[in-house]
């Protein structure tokens, strides 16, 4: 069974910072693209980070850029997306998903909030 769990997730203030993790399970994850998603209430999912099987590219959209970053440690499973200089429009549910862009499987999430 393949399983992603997101945790990290929490209520900071504009200017904070946050470290999310996804533990994987049920899957070659050594082999495995991965990617972090986000979705707002009322909005679309949004893919803010993606890292390839090795670590060795990742990408990020120019609305995080600097701000936030994604790093994997293929003996543990697990998957971070580190949070810095948070502001109020980075609030949603981010997910963790299995794939560079699109599809596979996703989490169940972890709320991060970031008001004032």
């Amino acid at each position: 069974e393949v399983q992603l769990v997101e945790s990290g997730g929490g209520s900071v203030q504009p200017g904070g910072s946050l470290r999310l993790s996804c533990a994987t399970s049920g899957f070659p994850f050594t082999t495995s693209d991965m990617r972090w998603v986000r979705q707002a209430p009322g909005k679309e999912l949004e893919r803010v980070a993606a890292i390839n099987w090795s670590g060795s590219i990742t990408w990020y959209p120019d609305s995080v850029k600097g701000r936030f970053t994604m790093s994997r440690d293929n003996a543990k499973a697990t998957v971070y997306l580190q949070l810095n200089s948070l502001k109020t429009e980075d609030t949603a549910m981010y997910y963790c998903a299995r794939g560079y862009v699109d599809g596979g499987e996703r989490g169940q999430g972890t709320q991060v909030t970031v008001s004032s």
